[in-house]
């Protein structure tokens, strides 16, 4: 069962998620929180497999919440909730530790994939639907702390990263390339190395942020 955490000011958006997720066997809403004071505090104490994230909230954004649980290593796989005039604040979210976003607006299906996806280790970062983040990137300081000329990546690293950059989980691009888990682990650890990244969303967006993929 995969846990969850809304975090989001509106009553009716909140309902709407829950509801939709109440319709998924392996799903299961175990908080709900209205500002991002309130998740702040429960988050760590819960412990949620998911966290579906507002980014505009009042007291306490979330990308204030992403840089808080972030900088204390508290922050679990967590997906943006958006609309469609957040795109800066969608990429900076990303940089702030974030495994995707989601429209309000998603499907079901949209909606308990995306869970599955990020609960398994995957991402939602694919290129189709960074395009419109990617035109705003020159437009918002570079937060990455990464050297100015990354170590070239291999071809077997570069094969993996245009994997990840489709939101493949380890265990996913492990059974496309035939090659065992562990090793697939290694190749992300390098390739996280070789940008200076911390994670395979900042990896992903590093990467096309550089053309690589």
């Amino acid at each position: 069962m995969i846990s969850v955490c809304l975090v989001d000011d509106q009553n009716l958006v909140r309902q709407g998620v829950r509801s939709l997720l109440d319709l998924a066997e392996d799903i299961r809403v175990v908080a709900e929180c209205a500002d991002g004071v309130q998740a702040v505090q429960d988050i760590p104490r819960i412990k949620p497999d998911v966290v579906l994230l507002d980014l505009r909230m009042p007291n306490m954004s979330g990308l204030e919440v992403l840089q808080t649980l972030s900088a204390r290593n508290e922050l679990p796989p967590t997906i943006i909730l958006t609309t469609f005039d957040d795109d800066q604040l969608v990429l900076q979210g990303l940089k702030a530790g974030a495994r995707g976003y989601l429209l309000k607006d998603v499907s079901l299906e949209q909606l308990v994939e995306a869970v599955r996806t990020v609960a398994n280790g995957g991402s939602l970062v694919a290129p189709m639907v960074t395009q419109r983040l990617l035109a705003g990137v020159g437009r918002i300081h570079n937060q990455f702390t990464s050297l100015e000329q990354p170590d070239p990546l291999t071809e077997r690293e570069t094969e993996i990263l245009r994997l990840l950059s489709g939101g493949y989980s380890n265990k996913e691009i492990a059974n496309s390339l035939k090659v065992a888990e562990g090793t697939v682990k290694n190749h992300v650890s390098n390739i996280l190395s070789k940008l200076g990244v911390r994670d395979r969303t900042r990896a992903v967006l590093k990467a096309l942020e550089l053309g690589i993929v």
